[in-house]
């Protein structure tokens, strides 16, 4: 049978009306009516009992809502399962945490995380807890896998302290991604020694500081009981999302919109300017769960 020869002109033809076939099913909503674009989800989940009335992170409580917020995040049937998908045995993990004095990640916290990474066959030497001296710490040296946690407050340089900016103590010299409000501080997230290692990030919003004046300032005025935890895959929708409560909260403490200052632009630029994740609340899929007395989102 003789093979017919597509001309030019019918080429062309052909051509242009798959691509506007093409065209036609990128913009053809889904049955919920959204874009094809997906939409990066991250988890917060509240537990009211969380802490205790004198203010003690109670760490039954931190383990569940940490276990719940990573299944959900996952999709999976089990937390298990959760933990398994972002680990296996053979990993060797860092976990990048935060000592800030004032407001530091609750160990409560780490050993929840620990526990779960531990849950996956990953060998209990090949795990560390760490901020500073992660540079000298052999597991983070070889790591093959990051977890990021620390706790949102706002921070004098940055405008806020965020799991963006958590990963500074991988570089020897932090001031040099000071400038402009700390403005390049997803550059960070490209350094090999973490590029494309970071398997779960956690924003600590137990009690979060809302307000502060000068470096390293903090005011226990300022701090309140949100006994939350904000968990995704993706550091700057988290971050962002984190922001918009810190916001939300100085509204309504202020009475007034009183924008942080300096403004963390890191978090906008972290998406626009380096790619690192997404910031527009549009494109963020938050899912709640738990306590919804004062979510403020």
């Amino acid at each position: 049978m003789k093979k017919k020869i597509m001309s030019r002109r019918d080429f062309i033809k052909n051509g242009a009306a798959g691509l506007a076939a093409g065209s036609l099913i990128l913009a053809w909503p889904s049955q919920g009516g959204a874009q094809a674009m997906p939409k990066t989800r991250v988890v917060l989940i509240r537990d009211k009992d969380v802490l205790d009335e004198n203010g003690a992170i109670r760490a039954d409580i931190v383990q569940k809502m940490l276990d719940q917020s990573v299944q959900a995040l996952l999709g999976e049937k089990s937390a298990l399962a959760s933990w398994k998908k972002m680990f296996n045995p053979a990993d060797v993990v860092g976990i990048k945490t935060n000592v800030w004095r004032n407001l530091a990640t609750p160990p409560e916290l780490e050993e929840a995380i620990r526990r779960g990474v531990l849950a996956t066959g990953v060998k209990a030497e090949n795990i560390s807890v760490r901020d500073r001296g992660v540079l000298n710490d052999p597991v983070f040296m070889k790591a093959t896998a990051l977890v990021n946690v620390r706790p949102m407050r706002t921070h004098d340089w940055s405008g806020l302290g965020t799991l963006i900016k958590n990963y500074i103590m991988f570089v020897p010299d932090p001031p040099r991604y000071h400038p402009d409000s700390c403005a390049d501080l997803a550059a960070l997230w490209q350094l090999p020694v973490v590029k494309g290692k970071t398997r779960l990030n956690v924003l600590v919003m137990l009690t979060p500081l809302f307000h502060s004046v000068g470096p390293h300032g903090f005011n226990p005025t300022y701090v309140w009981k949100y006994n939350g935890l904000l968990v995704g895959l993706d550091p700057v929708a988290v971050d962002a999302t984190g922001a918009r409560i810190i916001q939300a909260k100085r509204r309504e403490f202020f009475g007034e919109d009183r924008p942080i200052n300096p403004p963390p632009k890191h978090i906008e630029l972290a998406d626009s300017r380096h790619h690192l994740g997404t910031a527009d609340p549009a494109r963020i899929e938050l899912v709640k769960l738990g306590w919804t007395e004062g979510i403020l989102i």
